[in-house]
């Protein structure tokens, strides 16, 4: 195992390596934490648009995995709902992003330069760095979110694949809502798209309005398991997960060797599966709650919201495991 740091076309990296089981990462902390390589057998199973990670600072877009927080996936509006209190987003901040009908996505921290890498290890075992962002500290933040609280992220590398580790402290005197999520852009080499078949570990996907808003509505999951891609253009969201005795519930990608196997654990009851037609990628996005979960928990639809007790901790993990490279 092998942990170092590097810079890359100006821009400052930690990079992994499980050489046993030739799987190696690379993660551009100052680039919203984001790991922009997982190599398998030399092939990176991301999806990275760019020669470098200085090309994506110079014109970030999503690629590589991106962690979507204080909230992922859509608002509904300019305004939502915590512990019955309504707060106000303030556009003139500049840092909220927006989807393609205007709505906040995806949160604050996609390309974020605030975090600050904590720890950086390896031994016989494991190759891991931890990164931390103090969200407390930043007042363009707390406008936008007012509960402080310091996120931890761990990637790691052990046992041929690769963790991502998420902790979330709250340090405010009010329960802080979850709503966090990933949004990672995996890529197969040894088939073309249409030929690429997906297992989904879903039972149920929710209904969705024309502006991709949950309406309330739940439908059993019609699928084929084993379907190809050739004709889905997924951009849905899934609930109630088949998970197994661990806890954990499996999706994956195939193509005619290649596999990429997502590995969602508990805390993570949501998924995301995007997967446009002629793209050549697919996303297992983990999530901690569903689209627009902070104004449907107050409207009673999204029951299920999580929360954070003041002075309490909110920890999960996903795995990414590929093989066949």
């Amino acid at each position: 195992m092998n942990a170092r740091q590097a810079v890359v076309d100006g821009i400052e990296v930690v990079r992994l390596a499980d050489e046993a089981h030739q799987l190696e990462m690379s993660i551009a902390p100052s680039i919203g934490n984001m790991a922009y390589e997982i190599k398998a057998g030399g092939k990176n199973i991301l999806w990275f648009p760019f020669r470098s990670p200085g090309e994506l600072e110079a014109a970030p877009r999503l690629c590589g995995v991106p962690f979507l927080a204080p909230w992922a996936n859509r608002i509904d509006g300019e305004s939502y709902w915590v512990n019955g209190k309504k707060y106000l987003l303030n556009p003139e901040l500049g840092n909220l992003r927006r989807d393609n009908h205007q709505k906040p996505i995806h949160g604050l921290l996609n390309f974020s330069p605030l975090w600050a890498l904590a720890a950086i290890e390896a031994d016989a075992h494991s190759a891991y760095a931890t990164s931390r962002i103090e969200f407390w500290k930043h007042p363009d933040l707390m406008a936008q979110f007012p509960f402080a609280h310091t996120i931890t992220m761990t990637y790691r590398l052990a046992n041929a694949e690769v963790e991502v580790e998420t902790t979330l402290e709250n340090h405010s005197d009010s329960p802080m809502p979850v709503a966090i999520g990933y949004h990672p852009y995996f890529q197969l080499q040894d088939a073309p798209r249409d030929r690429w078949k997906v297992h989904l570990a879903a039972r149920e996907r929710l209904v969705l309005d024309s502006l991709l808003i949950p309406t309330g509505e739940r439908k059993p999951v019609e699928l084929a398991d084993s379907q190809t891609l050739a004709a889905l253009d997924l951009d849905d969201v899934f609930t109630n997960l088949v998970r197994g005795p661990d806890g954990r519930a499996q999706f994956q990608v195939e193509g005619t060797a290649q596999r990429i196997t997502v590995t969602y654990g508990p805390r993570y009851p949501v998924a995301v599966v995007y997967a446009p037609a002629a793209r050549e990628f697919i996303c297992f996005e983990p999530m901690a709650a569903i689209t627009n979960a902070f104004n449907l928990a107050h409207a009673g639809v999204c029951p299920e919201l999580q929360s954070i007790p003041p002075g309490g901790q909110w920890r999960e993990s996903f795995w990414i495991t590929p093989s066949g490279f």
